[in-house]
């Protein structure tokens, strides 16, 4: 009897529930919720642990997101207006301008968002840091060429170098200048490692090739600065000297620096400094005057190098004529300086 009544009882209950459950014909605010079960007041049926129940009718397109676990559709939780169910980028600071996917926009597609971008416009393709600027290009051996344009990398540090990065070869002779020990090398010129002109002199006399005017001088033979053999006597033929005067004419130190530069190359050598002159005036006048102008050429020479110790200046006048004082001509002659070697 008593298991009669209680199974009435249940079923009486079940059927009071299964009445106040109502599958798709509530609605909350007005609105239908399809495939959920409602109460009579249009609330969805929640269980013990208030999970939404669905009906037998339920479908994906009926999810509700505070059913599911999730938040309301048209929530935006960075209130960047994009809905957070499509949002990308679900956590934009405020205010910063963001694209479709709720990323923030990167103007100039550099890869660094605008908002941390200080330079907003950087041409497509260009590499850039963390602040969106230009890397600038690598300078390896500080010389102020880049990498990418440097056809010398590893250039020494302080030399100067020309727009290719290379160090410069003043006299474009082969030898960089940090290296070159004769810069100025003429054009054409063959030069050894150091910059200096290769030189070759085939008969020993001192004298290169390229400035001899006499090859194949004897070995050991005294030359001039033009490689020729030096006589007993050296006619200065060039030096002048004003009208009764002792000052050297323009054309003078011309031959007057190759005799210095032959003296030097001897430093042993002792010689006279003998001047002349023609016959016309006072023979006492005239030595003196020939006195005068061997002490200029002396004197020059010693300017120049040569050891005052090793020249004697002295005047002969008219003595030793060594052409006709008759003709104009002859007397030019007559008036020169000569170089007698004493000792060798």
């Amino acid at each position: 009897m008593f298991g009669k009544t209680f199974i009435a009882v249940l079923g009486a209950a079940i059927t009071t529930v299964m009445i106040s459950i109502t599958p798709m014909s509530s609605a909350v605010a007005g609105n239908d919720i399809p495939g959920y079960w409602t109460t009579k007041s249009g609330e969805i049926w929640r269980n013990g642990f208030g999970q939404c129940w669905r009906t037998q009718y339920w479908k994906p397109e009926h999810a509700i997101a505070e059913c599911e676990g999730g938040k309301p559709a048209d929530s935006d939780s960075d209130m960047d207006g994009v809905a957070d169910d499509q949002d990308s980028c679900p956590n934009s600071k405020p205010g910063v301008k963001v694209d479709a996917r709720g990323c923030e926009l990167d103007s100039d597609k550099d890869g660094v968002v605008d908002s941390m971008d200080r330079c907003p416009s950087s041409p497509a393709g260009t590499a850039v840091d963390a602040n969106g600027c230009q890397l600038a290009e690598a300078d390896s051996d500080g010389d102020g060429v880049v990498d990418s344009k440097d056809r010398c990398p590893g250039t020494p540090r302080g030399v100067t170098v020309n727009a290719r990065g290379c160090e410069l070869d003043s006299d474009r002779d082969g030898v960089v200048d940090s290296k070159d020990r004769c810069p100025g090398t003429p054009a054409g010129i063959k030069v050894n490692a150091t910059g200096c002109q290769l030189v070759s002199d085939s008969d020993s006399d001192g004298i290169i090739d390229s400035r001899d005017e006499c090859p194949g001088t004897g070995s050991g033979q005294k030359v001039d600065a033009k490689g020729c053999e030096l006589g007993d006597v050296i006619v200065l033929k060039g030096v002048n000297f004003a009208t009764s005067s002792d000052l050297l004419t323009g054309g003078s130190s011309d031959v007057l620096d190759e005799v210095a530069e032959t003296l030097k190359r001897y430093p042993d050598m002792v010689v006279e400094v003998a001047g002349y002159t023609d016959n016309r005036g006072a023979a006492s006048l005239n030595r003196a005057l020939s006195q005068k102008r061997a002490e200029s050429v002396a004197s020059y020479l010693a300017s120049k190098g040569v050891s005052s110790a090793n020249l004697q200046p002295r005047g002969f006048g008219a003595e030793s004529p060594i052409a006709s004082n008759d003709t104009a001509a002859g007397r030019a002659k007559n008036r020169r300086v000569e170089l007698h070697i004493i000792q060798q």
